[in-house]
């Protein structure tokens, strides 16, 4: 089973930019459906973006679309994601996800592995 660690996260100011990293150990990377969903407080986890074994197809959530963009190097085991332009309500705990699917999806219940988060803070 492949275990994710997210990195990455801060204090940024509205507008700014900041990139996450997931690097996953313990299995075949390449095996895996990757995601990052976010969790604001007192609001549910909520998808983010997710990404492809091969990294040949991403889907967003329509709020970040043209200002984030997930990405993967399978030989380095990691997956990351850009995030440009932040605003206020970009304020969450980002968590890397990986699931054992063969096509994409923005289901929570679909990853079966997860890292512990790691914060984002946004300014205004």
């Amino acid at each position: 089973q492949v275990q994710p660690v997210e990195s990455g996260g801060g204090l940024v100011q509205a507008g700014g930019s900041l990139r996450l990293s997931c690097a996953a150990s313990g299995g075949t990377f390449s095996n895996y459906v990757m995601g990052w969903f976010r969790q604001a407080p007192g609001k549910e986890r909520r998808f983010v973006a997710t990404i492809s074994r091969s990294g040949g197809t991403t889907y967003y959530t329509n709020s970040v679309k043209g200002r984030f963009t997930i990405s993967r190097d399978n030989a380095k085991n990691t997956v990351y994601l850009q995030m440009n332009n932040l605003k206020p309500e970009d304020a969450a705990v980002y968590y890397c996800a990986a699931a054992r699917t063969l096509i994409t999806t923005t289901e929570s219940t679909a990853y079966d592995y997860w890292g512990q988060g790691t914060q984002v803070t946004v300014s205004s």
